[in-house]
């Protein structure tokens, strides 16, 4: 097992027993949230705090990233390696943007950083192309990583997080965010603010900022965090913070409208400080009512 891995697999299974299991109706939420699918753990306590319909399986987009990081640091690659970039193969360049240039080389250290705190593609997709077998024995361990962390109804199929066909339910992305935590280097990668990388072969340099604005923000204590984003999976956020004096994972899933994670995230801190529920939105309501009852959901 890694050295990475901090909390150990007593600590995974403790959340597994108890988040809810299997297909069965979630716990009713307490809080009103625009997200469609949402858990809240107290990591310290191995206590579900919240659960809304985590048993849905739906698209995660970037939130993949914490897994195909997860995958990198387990498989003991020189993080100071130099990786020569290479362009998109297959589905995933239609939906793709990138700055960095093809043919260029980057450390796979500055890499697996711009995946976590800036969600660039293009670095998740080569750290993939780097791993001993390349990209289909990549995501070979993205999914038997998975299946060792007991996610049963969760499937990767590509490291960026572009496919649709990586899926997950909250439940098990809560196990997922758990697991990422035991990782300093995640936590500290997922939550810089800046950060500028040098490449080479040509010389030149970037600057990234994160792509969660609450790492800025003197309001909150967050420690890992991952955002995501396509048409298909709505806004996604998954985020370990301080909340009512305890450290607390979310998992936030199909959320409508681009700051609603960040609303939500707000929304269950005051509930878990005060109790009060809060609203939202009669737009965010109607799309979850959506996705529920294209989920077959009551």
């Amino acid at each position: 097992m890694s050295g990475y891995f901090q909390l150990g697999v007593r600590t995974i299974w403790l959340l597994l027993a108890c988040l809810p299991a299997g297909l069965h109706a979630s716990t009713p939420a307490a809080v009103n949230l625009a997200s469609v699918s949402a858990v809240v753990v107290d990591l310290e306590r191995d206590e579900t705090l919240l659960s809304q319909h985590d048993d849905i399986q739906l698209p995660v987009a970037s939130i993949t990233k914490l897994m195909t990081a997860m995958v990198v640091l387990d498989s003991a690659a020189e993080l100071n390696e130099w990786l020569e970039i290479r362009d998109w193969t297959g589905d995933l360049e239609k939906n793709a943007f990138s700055r960095i240039r093809v043919t260029s080389q980057a450390r796979r250290r500055d890499l697996l950083r711009l995946a976590l705190m800036s969600s660039e593609n293009r670095a998740a997709f080569n750290l993939a192309l780097h791993h001993p077998g390349g990209l289909p024995a990549f995501v070979a361990a993205m999914n038997a990583k998975a299946k060792a962390l007991g996610m049963e109804n969760s499937h990767f199929a590509d490291p960026t997080g572009l496919s649709i066909e990586n899926r997950a339910t909250a439940a098990d992305l809560a196990v997922m965010l758990v697991a990422a935590y035991g990782y300093p280097l995640l936590r500290e990668y997922s939550t810089t603010r800046q950060f500028t990388i040098n490449f080479r072969k040509p010389r030149y340099r970037l600057g990234y900022g994160n792509t969660n604005p609450l790492v800025s923000s003197s309001r909150w204590q967050v420690s890992l965090t991952k955002t995501g984003y396509l048409t298909e999976s709505g806004r996604c956020l998954v985020m370990v913070t301080e909340m009512d004096d305890r450290t607390v994972g979310l998992v936030l899933l199909n959320s409508f409208g681009k700051r609603s994670p960040l609303g939500d995230a707000g929304r269950i801190r005051r509930w878990l400080e005060t109790g009060n529920a809060g609203t939202v939105a009669r737009a965010a309501q109607e799309h979850r009512q959506q996705v529920l009852d294209k989920a077959g959901k009551l």
